[in-house]
């Protein structure tokens, strides 16, 4: 009798974890939590999450696509229902995905679209019109002279979907002749450092003679910068950013940076992990359009981002982003 219990007993904890869909496990696994803007996302997804009676478990892979795909696999083992990914390298995820979908688990690709993969879901804000937004900022207060463009991560997709946005705008000016793009060079894990050296070595080659820079983001902005106060330009060279980061932000009220584009954090964290409940109880979401990621048509929700210069800055204090204490402090 007491061995046809243990049987049972052992029988049972061999089964799968049934899912719990009123309770849903959500895995959010995030490229680098070092990074204000992911910080913020954490922890607004969270607090959504929470809200919807889900559990969310955290990881981040701190800019190391391995720790990535460990943590990932970590995720799948603990029977998660979604697991949600902001890729640190958008093109090695095929086989840790392929491993989430055998267990039956659904994956939404946050913020960057992973490629090649047989991902659910992708959210994020509509990238083309956030480079569309750049190259029209800086081309409104430079609408002549040399350009140098100074793109985000290779390995990011959307760095790659900003510059199409930026080319957008930025070709019928080419083709006039109003402007002339002297260099363009993409900046590995959007390190400000590295923008900072790519953009000395631009000003060195072209004897200072650089007009305009689209900068894909806050990071790299703030690299370039640097590089341009050095030469007594900052102030003088227009530049865009994106993603308001707070040191961004005092360089647009200071004149030092053009532009930057808001992207109410929020916003995607919370329609991202309504999405993620949603996907974890069968429901259908409302996706507004497609992508393709070279494995199939991804279901995307895409959001709608908003240009920031001097004049609307009020707008983050407005939307609770920042406190005026927080924009005001220098």
């Amino acid at each position: 009798m007491k061995r046809t219990l243990i049987a049972t007993a052992l029988a049972l904890l061999a089964l799968p974890v049934m899912a719990d869909p009123a309770h849903p496990k959500i895995g959010f696994s995030i490229d680098d939590l070092r990074l204000e803007r992911w910080s913020r996302d954490r922890d607004y997804f969270v607090a959504a999450a929470e809200k919807l009676d889900a559990k969310v478990f955290v990881q981040s892979a701190d800019a190391n696509e391995q720790k990535q795909i460990s943590q990932i696999e970590n995720l799948i083992s603990r029977g998660v229902d979604v697991i949600v990914i902001v890729p640190f390298n958008a093109t090695v995820l095929t086989n840790a995905v392929a491993e989430a979908k055998k267990a039956g688990i659904k994956v939404v690709s946050y913020d960057r679209l992973i490629l090649n993969a047989d991902i659910d879901a992708y959210i994020s804000f509509d990238n083309e019109k956030v480079g569309e937004m750049q190259a029209g900022g800086v081309l409104q207060a430079a609408p002549k002279g040399n350009y140098f463009l100074l793109g985000g991560a290779p390995t990011d997709n959307n760095a790659k979907v900003l510059r199409e946005g930026q080319m957008k705008v930025l070709q019928p000016a080419i083709d006039r002749g109003d402007i002339k793009v002297v260099g363009q060079q993409w900046v590995k894990e959007w390190n400000p450092t590295e923008a900072l050296s790519i953009v000395e070595n631009a000003l060195t080659r072209n004897d200072n003679k650089i007009d305009a820079i689209v900068a894909s983001n806050d990071a790299t902005a703030g690299g370039a910068i640097q590089a341009l106060a050095a030469q007594k330009l900052a102030g003088k060279v227009p530049i865009s950013g994106q993603d308001a980061d707070l040191a961004a932000i005092k360089r647009v009220i200071d004149g030092t940076q053009t532009m930057t584009v808001y992207k109410p954090l929020k916003l995607i964290a919370t329609e991202a992990a309504k999405l993620s409940v949603q996907l974890a109880r069968n429901e259908k979401p409302d996706y507004g359009s497609q992508y393709d990621n070279g494995s199939k048509k991804v279901d995307t929700i895409l959001l709608t981002p908003t240009p920031l210069t001097k004049a609307n800055i009020d707008l983050l204090e407005k939307d609770g982003f920042y406190t005026k204490e927080q924009i005001a402090g220098h």
